[in-house]
C-alpha cells in the first residue's frame, strides 16, 4: 500500500524522484501533479513560438519546457515556451531548474488544462516577476496576455501582439501550418 504524503514536497526532494519515460509531474504548491505529454500539433505550435521570438530580436532567447521556480521551495512549474534576456540566462545554472521566473511565460492550451490551473499559474508567474503571461488557444487561434499591471488582452488573426523588447510577433504565424 501506498503511503499518502503528509506534508508539501520539496524541491530537492522532487528533484530526487526517478524520471519516468511515460508521464511529467510538476510541483504545484508543494504538491506532485501528473502533467500531460503534449500532441504534435501543441509541439509544432511550441518550435513555431520559439523560433519567432528568437527572431524577432532582442538579447534574449525562447526554450520549450523549461522547468522553472517561480518560488524556492514548493514550486518547479514548467513553462511550454519560456523567454528570458540573455542576462538572466547567463544566470542560470545549466545542470538545474530556471530560477525564478522567465520574462515571459507561456502556455499552449491542451484538453487537459483547466481555466483554475492556468489563473493559478498566471498569479503564481506575475506575483513572481514574469512580465507576461500567455495563454495560447488553438481552437479559437487567439492569445491572451496578461501583463504586471494587471491588463489582459486577448489578441486574434489579423492583429499583432506588441513584444517587450520591441518588435511585433503576428498571431498569424502562431497557427499557421
Amino acid at each position: 500500500m501506498a503511503s499518502i504524503p503528509t506534508r508539501m514536497m520539496t524541491v530537492a526532494e522532487f528533484d530526487q524522484l526517478p524520471e519516468s519515460p511515460s508521464c511529467s509531474y510538476e510541483l504545484r504548491h508543494g504538491e506532485l501533479v501528473k502533467v500531460t505529454r503534449p500532441v504534435l500539433k501543441h509541439v509544432f505550435v511550441q518550435k513555431r513560438l520559439m523560433a519567432l521570438l528568437d527572431s524577432e530580436g532582442g538579447s534574449g532567447s525562447a526554450l520549450m519546457e523549461v522547468g522553472f521556480r517561480p518560488l524556492p521551495e514548493h514550486e518547479l512549474r514548467v513553462a511550454d515556451v519560456a523567454y528570458a534576456s540573455a542576462e538572466r540566462w547567463a544566470q542560470q545554472d545549466p545542470a538545474g531548474h530556471f530560477r525564478g521566473v522567465p520574462e515571459i511565460v507561456i502556455e499552449v492550451l491542451s484538453p487537459s488544462n483547466t481555466a483554475a490551473e492556468m489563473l493559478d499559474k498566471e498569479q503564481i508567474c506575475l506575483e513572481n516577476g514574469t512580465k507576461e503571461f500567455w495563454v495560447v488557444d488553438l481552437d479559437r487561434r487567439q492569445v491572451k496576455v496578461s501583463t504586471l499591471d494587471g491588463c489582459t488582452v486577448a489578441y486574434k488573426s489579423g492583429q499583432e501582439i506588441p513584444l517587450q523588447f520591441g518588435g511585433k510577433l503576428a498571431t498569424d504565424e502562431i497557427f499557421r501550418g
